[in-house]
Parts: C-alpha cells; structure tokens; sequence
C-alpha cells in the first residue's frame, strides 16, 4: 500500500489543533475500513501541531508562493552571508523584516477565515514570527515551514546577519580587497578614490532599504490599528446588544416568575377548596346511608303495622258474623 495521499496529510494539517486528533482518528479509521494498514498506521503516527505550528502550515497550504519567496530570499541572504557581502546583506535584511511582516499580516488573514481559529488577540504571531526568522537561518527550518508539516514553533537566537564589526570590515572595499594594503603603484593609488562613491551608495542603497521596511512596518502597524479599531467597535455593538438582551430576558424571567407564582397561589387555594368539598360530600354521603337505614326501618314497621290492622280488622269481622247468628 502506498500509504496516505498528500492531500489526505495536507488536509490534516490544515485542521485546526483542537479538532486535529478527531480528524486523524476518522482517518484512520477510514483507512482501516478500506483495507489499508498501511496508511492506517502511518496516519496515527502523524502528531498535532501547536497553534503556532498550525499558522505556519497553513500559510504554506494556502499561500505556497510566499512561501517560496520566503525560501529563495533565505537562499540569497545566506549566501551574502558566506561572502561576506556588506551592501547586498543589509539589502537583503530590510527586505527579509518586511517579508516577514507581510506574512505575519497573511497569517492573520488566514487565521481570521478559518471558522474555528483561536481569536485575534489570542493568536501566538510571536512565535510565527521567530519560525519565518528561523527559517532564514536554518534549511531544515525553511524545508519544513515550505513542507507545511510543522509540529512546533522554533526560533533561531543567532541569527543570521554577519556581526557589525565584520560588516564594517568590508563595506566599501569588499569588491576590491586588494585596495586596503598600500602598493605605492600608481594604479592603486588610483584606485581608491572609487571605494568611497562605492561605499556611499552600498550605505545609501542600505538606508534606502531600511527606510522602506520602516514605511512597510508602519503601513503594517496603522492596517492592524485599522483592523482592531474595526473589531473593538463590533465588540462594543456586540457587548451592547448582549446586555440589551440580558436586560430583556431577565425581566421576562421576572414577570414569569410572577404569573408562575400568581398561578400557585390560585393552585394551593383550589386545593383548599377541594378538601373541604371532599369532605362535605363526604358528610352528606354518610347523612344519606343514615337516612336510607331509616327508611328501610320505618317501612318495614309501617308494614307490620298494617298488617297488624289489617288482621284486627278480619277478627272484628268473624266477630260480627258470630253475634248475627246468635241472634
């Protein structure tokens, strides 16, 4: 099995960090599902970035182009730093701090379209910022910021620039060395007149550079003003809006509270109501027992009353009958 596509990793690293692991489980678990091992085991050998290390990558998913200028501005800094090339190094380096503040902005673009990146103010730029330093330094660092496969920030505390005191060295001459040791030849002497033009504009070109990473450092700082000045004013509206709908429900909640216990009193009074009913009807189904027992007897007696009339009415009659025939 070839193991995992290049987009499949790619996909993975493009996820945020909190949600990298479930990705990578599902992952692996599709790949066990379709048979592949393989592919299986190297995705769950694959570990989570750091937020940092995630902005990196991600700026190398979306935006490979800086990237690759990032990586060939590092080629050509480091190689002025091998030769010792005064002019061209500090050329180099005002263009490498404005690169690095201009992808440091694209982070953040990146970050802020992403719908489940950390918020602006808690993003780590920082430590994308000593990564992209690093990577001027570093190859392994460039190779892997380019591969978009970061695991975590890094930084490279001795960086790069050759130290001012050899830059001084060889501003101005380091075209022609040979100049600096006096000949008494006629052509060397001729010769050194040109260094100082030369000097001046290496040093001209230097601080034309410089002043324009300066002018593109601002114009970064006044776009980030810009941007959260226009994200505290959304906080605020949405800071307001919220306590308006706290305000709102909590005096729902209030009156709710009062209909609900409005309606319990009315519930404990019906209940009162109720008890005492219940115990009225139960009084009057006793009564009527008591009455029905009384009927039953004063029928049963009116009965044999008049069944003891009538009897004394068939004795008077024989009683009669006997005394006409007497007669």
């Amino acid at each position: 099995m070839p193991g995992p596509s290049a987009e499949l990793v790619q996909q993975l690293y493009r996820t945020p960090p909190d949600r990298f692991v479930a990705a990578r489980d599902a992952a692996v678990a599709e790949a066990r599902r379709g048979g592949d091992p393989t592919t299986a085991r190297q995705l769950a050998r694959l570990r989570r970035p750091t937020v940092a290390a995630w902005l990196v990558n991600l700026l190398a998913i979306r935006r490979p182009e800086l990237v690759a200028d990032l990586v060939q501005l590092a080629d050509a800094l480091r190689a002025a730093q091998r030769e010792l090339r005064g002019p061209r190094l500090r050329e180099l380096s005002a263009q490498r701090r404005a690169v690095v503040a201009a992808l440091v902005a694209e982070v953040r673009k990146l970050a802020a379209a992403e719908p489940d990146a950390p918020p602006a103010g808690r993003l780590p730029l920082a430590e994308v910022e000593a990564t992209l330093n690093a990577a001027f330094s570093d190859v392994e660092v460039a190779e892997q910021v380019r591969a978009g496969r970061l695991l975590r920030a890094t930084s490279y505390a001795g960086f790069g620039e050759v130290p001012r005191p050899q830059l001084r060295l060889v501003t101005g001459n380091d075209e022609e060395p040979e100049e600096e040791r006096p000949t008494g030849r006629p052509g060397a002497q001729r010769g050194r007149p040109e260094a100082a033009p030369r000097t001046d504009r290496a040093a001209e070109r230097a601080e034309q550079a410089e002043r324009t990473a300066q002018r593109a450092a601002r114009a970064e700082r006044a776009r980030q003003r810009r941007a959260l000045e226009r994200e505290l004013t959304k906080a605020q509206a949405g800071q307001e809006r919220a306590e308006a709908e706290l305000t709102e429900a909590t005096g729902q909640e209030r009156d709710g509270v009062a209909v609900l216990d409005g309606i319990e009193t009315e519930l404990a009074e019906l209940e009162r109501r109720r008890a005492v009913a219940e115990q009225d009807l139960s009084r009057a189904k006793l009564a009527r027992r008591a009455a029905e027992r009384a009927v039953t007897v004063a029928r049963r007696r009116a009965g044999e009353v008049e069944a003891a009339v009538e009897a004394l009415a068939a004795e008077e009659g024989d009683a009669d009958m006997g005394g006409g025939a007497a007669d």
